[in-house]
């Protein structure tokens, strides 16, 4: 704990070497813990800059998207989930780490394009909010609302609990969090951002697209730290979330 507590306030203060490298990191530099060389190594294949899946040629939209579109305008992530940004998501997730949501932010901002008119987040349901303390979606978003000089809010409520959605195809998926979400305030905003941490499926941020734009919203990005593919057609685990 000590450790923890040491590399908490620490990190972003001191010369510090690269957290995955070891090298000392030069500065001015555009990240506190990563060195640049690492911070290349990743950068993404060319992916859709409407659904975020990797494609052979970077494109706005891809062919699956000109068929059926998601309903979000545009994609923004970091790369996929694997090593090493499955490693800092585990630990802001899962170890109470929760000042990798800056680690992780700071990785995501360069990639950003537009500022929305208000960026908000994935809510938990109380009790895993209960039992880890803290939303890890809340924190990625506040530290992405505070580099980007955007008012932050959690618009939306998640009123009943779901089941652990790894390992669902995206038809499960779609049904585990039917009627989950509720609009919590009034929206008076055209472009919205929603903040979440990795985006498999996109069954969890699409009934809250739905929600914004019975509102009025006329354009959605999404702001997430990574893409992955979709699930194998399988469910396994039944922990509530």
């Amino acid at each position: 704990m000590l450790t923890d507590w040491i590399g908490k306030y620490t990190a972003y203060l001191l010369p510090k070497h690269c957290d995955l490298c070891g090298l000392l990191i030069e500065r001015p530099h555009s990240h506190p813990i990563v060195c640049r060389i690492c911070l290349d190594n990743m950068t993404r294949q060319s992916c859709c800059l409407r659904c975020g899946l990797i494609v052979p040629v970077k494109a706005e939209q891809c062919g699956r998207c000109l068929v059926s579109p998601p309903p979000w305008s545009h994609l923004y992530c970091v790369g996929d989930y694997q090593q090493p940004l499955s490693s800092y998501i585990h630990r802001l997730k899962y170890s109470g780490q929760f000042w990798h949501a800056k680690t992780l932010a700071l990785l995501l901002t360069p990639h950003l394009r537009e500022k929305p008119d208000l960026i908000t987040f994935v809510p938990l349901h109380w009790q895993r909010f209960l039992y880890r303390g803290y939303n890890q979606s809340q924190h990625l978003a506040w530290e992405i609302s505070h580099s980007m000089q955007v008012n932050c809010f959690g618009i939306f409520r998640k009123v009943r609990a779901t089941l652990r959605q790894q390992g669902m195809t995206k038809q499960q998926r779609q049904r585990n969090v039917r009627q989950a979400f509720k609009l919590c305030l009034p929206i008076n905003a055209e472009h919205v951002a929603i903040v979440d941490d990795v985006l498999t499926t996109g069954s969890t941020v699409e009934p809250l697209c739905e929600l914004l734009t019975q509102h009025g919203v006329k354009r959605i990005d999404i702001y997430c730290i990574c893409r992955t593919s979709e699930p194998r057609d399988k469910l396994s685990g039944a922990n509530l979330i």
